[in-house]
């Protein structure tokens, strides 16, 4: 069968043949239609994410198709070497969910993925009340974006949004944030930024940068023993654009409310993050939930694969 192929994390998946997977028990076939180069996919196809196998495999974790009886279908978690990019994959039949008939092939593939980070770590992880506020650190990419609205329709009374360019200030707020911190200036003004929202009232952080950021926010969370305990904050690591490591002083910890937690592959259940992506499609109208796409043909991964796009590139088989 035709399908993307990763010879080397050194290079781009080329386009070629791959040996067709056969279903095992508790599987089904899917014949695929639509798969999305997300940011988990490109860090998978270069050895660089924690999840990444071991090549030659077909990159993609998730997509939409169809089922041998015809139904259409998003799903997720392909078994390994076959990954999504490719014309039949064999899945799990707990790791599928159908679409609604409203959603695109290209829209179900692309919201997906940067959908299920927030949905899943405020529902699961954090677990979120109403009325709570929802600091979504980094919010100007794709993920972020769709965060700001899923934490407003999951009940959060206040959202506030960070970025490293002040000019998003405006995008932000039209998203839906009541407020906009800007990621510039030396660390301690971060810090002190940070501060201030706390002092404001921060219950959950949804953190897509970690690195230095994060560093300055568990500075701005630390308690000064004044008696009264410190407020309880959980903080969910998503994801670590900003870099992959941090200091963390054991005082942090201990003078602080933080509850440092983690959302991704490995601290949900397979199946739990599909059931999370159906939950969010059916709020996709309700949410007003939308993604920026583009759509190439699979043939074309190669030359495409290291595009620099605002818009997710999701590549389509007949």
């Amino acid at each position: 069968m035709k399908a993307a192929v990763v010879d080397s994390f050194a290079s781009a998946p080329r386009y070629g043949e791959f040996a067709e997977p056969q279903a095992r028990a508790e599987e089904v076939m899917v014949s695929v239609r639509a798969a999305a180069l997300s940011q988990l996919v490109r860090l998978q196809a270069a050895g660089k994410h924690y999840s990444s196998g071991q090549p030659p495999f077909v990159p993609g974790a998730d997509g939409v198709g169809l089922l041998d009886d015809g139904r259409r279908v998003y799903f997720a978690f392909p078994r390994p070497p076959v990954g999504t990019m490719a014309e039949r994959v064999a899945v799990k039949a707990n790791c599928i969910v159908e679409l609604p008939e409203s959603i695109d092939d290209a829209t179900a593939a692309a919201a997906a993925n940067p959908g299920m980070s927030s949905w899943a770590a405020l529902t699961v992880r954090a677990q979120l009340q109403a009325g709570e506020t929802v600091l979504v650190n980094g919010a100007t990419g794709a993920s972020g974006r769709l965060a700001i609205k899923i934490a407003r329709h999951l009940g959060a009374a206040r959202v506030i949004a960070t970025g490293r360019n002040p000019a998003s200030k405006a995008e932000m707020l039209a998203l839906g944030a009541d407020e906009f911190i800007a990621l510039d200036g030396t660390r301690a003004a971060l810090t002190e930024k940070f501060r201030a929202a706390i002092g404001r009232g921060v219950d959950i952080v949804l953190d897509y940068v970690w690195g230095p950021v994060a560093e300055a926010f568990m500075a701005a969370a630390v308690g000064r023993g004044a008696g009264a305990a410190a407020p309880r904050i959980r903080f969910v690591n998503i994801g670590s654009l900003g870099g992959h490591e941090i200091a963390l002083p054991a005082g942090a910890v201990r003078s602080s409310g933080l509850e440092l937690l983690g959302s991704g592959l490995g601290s949900v259940a397979n199946e739990v993050l599909v059931r999370c992506i159906g939950e969010m499609f059916q709020a996709m109208d309700s949410a007003d939930l939308r993604i920026d796409t583009e759509t190439l043909p699979l043939a074309d991964v190669a030359s495409a694969w290291n595009r620099d796009s605002r818009a997710r590139l999701v590549f389509t088989l007949p």
